[in-house]
């Protein structure tokens, strides 16, 4: 299956946002431009943040890009973290943009570090333990099954933490990403009136964007 985005284009990128030197919402506005440069009418260009507590851990996210088989977020925290990475169908690469992140494997006696401009990439069907010791942010691209993620995203907010607008939100948010990839991804000379665009037109009014 071809995929839009190309890892190490992206964490060339990341590392252009680390030596730029700015603040966070810095960095993320220099990734919005040059993704969406580099991969027009792919990217997101307005921040959404909202919360996100999966595998014990708690950070913010913002979404880039969603779609059924990629999504390209900016996650992290000011406070610090650590939890369960959880074990999916999909490839992940946590490209460090502020701070560090640390991990390891079952049976590792050492931490791996990771800092900006590092990449961290764990493959799919594996799973780690991780931290962010502090202050701590990323450009996180996962490519594979995305559906098949989402439990893992949200099942905290049900056994938890209890907060049902922090779901709400997260699906809004991703539904609307991956439905605007959909469209923007059907095919050449595909109709207006095919069954997959009207049932994606549907959702987005449903949105109410």
């Amino acid at each position: 299956m071809p995929y839009v985005f190309d890892q190490n284009v992206l964490h060339g990128v990341a590392k252009e946002a680390v030596a730029s030197g700015r603040p966070l919402r810095g960095k993320v506005a220099i990734l919005r431009e040059r993704l969406s440069d580099l991969y027009p009418g792919h990217i997101a260009m307005e921040d959404d943040w909202v919360f996100n507590v999966a595998g014990g851990a708690m950070g913010q996210m913002t979404i880039l890009h969603a779609s059924l088989h990629e999504y390209l977020i900016v996650f992290g925290t000011p406070i610090g973290t650590e939890g369960f990475s959880g074990r999916f169908l999909a490839d992940d690469y946590f490209m460090i943009l502020e701070g560090e992140q640390w991990a390891f494997n079952e049976g590792d006696g050492e931490r791996m570090v990771f800092k900006p401009g590092d990449m961290h990439h764990m493959p799919r069907g594996e799973a780690r333990g991780y931290r962010m010791p502090d202050h701590c942010y990323a450009l996180e691209y996962a490519r594979g099954n995305i559906p098949a993620m989402l439990p893992f995203g949200l099942i905290d907010q049900f056994t938890s933490v209890l907060d049902p607008r922090t779901v709400v939100k997260t699906l809004r948010i991703y539904t609307h990403a991956a439905v605007g990839a959909m469209l923007h991804g059907r095919k050449p000379g595909e109709a207006d009136g095919s069954p997959v665009v009207r049932a994606a037109r549907a959702v987005k009014a449903l949105l109410g964007t």
